[in-house]
């Protein structure tokens, strides 16, 4: 059963394995971070490999404005890991195989069977404040979501 997530509302938390065995708590992250979660189709595709490297590329700008980045997709953890250590991704990728946590975000499929690519600012209070989806445009995703976080900072 998938619900939607909308901005304003509190992210579901939830529960994954990381590639090293341990868990991933979103609540544990939201203590002292706010999240950029993105949803995305597949490791080592053309789009998610470019999305994945501006997210590396802008990885430090994400950590002056106190987020960090989650990349979850249903590939398995061998394939996480094969694709972090390939293009040097600093950030966490998390298996979720069974889509759980995406059809906990409602997170659409495109034609009914590509997983979706949708990207989350999540601030410290576990409040969504953005939310991004386009398949086409894996680029603006990262722009977005650091002019989402900039926005915050003012604050």
């Amino acid at each position: 059963m998938s619900q939607k997530v909308n901005v304003g509302d509190k992210a579901p938390d939830f529960e994954l394995i990381k590639p090293d065995g341990s868990v991933f708590r979103l609540k544990d992250q939201l203590k002292d971070k706010h999240v950029v979660l993105y949803f995305y189709p597949k490791d080592n595709t053309p789009g998610c490999t470019k999305q994945a490297c501006e997210f590396r590329d802008q990885y430090e700008v994400f950590k002056e404005y106190d987020a960090e980045v989650v990349g979850i997709s249903s590939d398995s953890a061998d394939s996480h890991d094969k694709f972090e250590r390939n293009f040097h991704l600093p950030f966490i990728l998390l298996s979720d195989q069974g889509n759980h946590v995406r059809n906990m975000f409602g997170v659409p499929r495109k034609f009914g069977i590509i997983p979706g690519r949708v990207t989350y600012v999540i601030d410290k209070n576990g409040v969504v404040r953005y939310i991004f989806n386009s398949m086409t445009k894996p680029l603006e995703h990262v722009k977005n979501a650091l002019d989402v976080l900039k926005s915050m900072n003012k604050k």
